[in-house]
């Protein structure tokens, strides 16, 4: 990561949420948990995309972390897609089921989502889980790509929820550089 732009947006309660662009093209926000593990990965993404991070509030009502992703989308331009892992891939499907301006959400080892909740996101979706995970954990992604109306499932073989970057990258940027309307099918890799 080279080149770093940093900024800060306003939340719709005006709380002040700070944070940093990196590379150009296509837009992709990555929505972390809240310990901000996604560095390494922004960098590897950030060679294709204009990536933006961003401080997620540490214990937020869902609420104000959608208001809080609003103002973000809005830095990052329209029709950035997301990206979030953990609690931060609840929060992308939350954010995209709310009416996001989004444009693609991928997904990593998200927890169990409500029916009701599903249902609303009508964005295109890549659902991904690692092929050494719990099989719980591996049959909820799997359960979450047929219930959402435009989804994909991938698993990456080897991995676990601490799913390493250089492994995930290609799969995310695959994703992201396909035409609106790609293919909808299940891949392990």
């Amino acid at each position: 990561m080279d080149e770093v732009s940093r900024g800060r947006v306003v939340s719709r309660d005006g709380t002040e949420i700070a944070y940093e662009r990196y590379g150009a093209g296509r837009a992709v926000v990555l929505v972390d948990g809240p310990d901000g593990a996604g560095r390494v990965l922004a960098g590897l993404l950030a060679r294709r995309f204009r990536v933006v991070t961003y401080e997620r509030r540490g214990a937020a009502a869902v609420e104000r972390e959608i208001e809080d992703l609003a103002a973000v989308l809005g830095a990052a331009g329209p029709g950035a897609a997301l990206h979030g892992a953990g609690t931060g891939a609840v929060l992308a499907l939350a954010g995209a089921a709310a009416g996001l301006p989004v444009g693609a959400v991928s997904v990593y080892e998200p927890e169990p989502l409500a029916d009701g909740l599903v249902r609303t996101v009508h964005a295109r979706v890549l659902v991904v889980d690692g092929g050494a995970s719990p099989a719980a954990v591996r049959r909820t992604a799997r359960d979450l790509s047929a219930a959402l109306p435009r989804a994909r499932h991938r698993t990456l073989t080897g991995q676990t929820g601490e799913v390493a970057p250089h492994v995930l990258a290609p799969v995310l940027a695959e994703f992201l550089e396909e035409p609106p309307e790609g293919p909808v099918q299940a891949v392990s890799v």
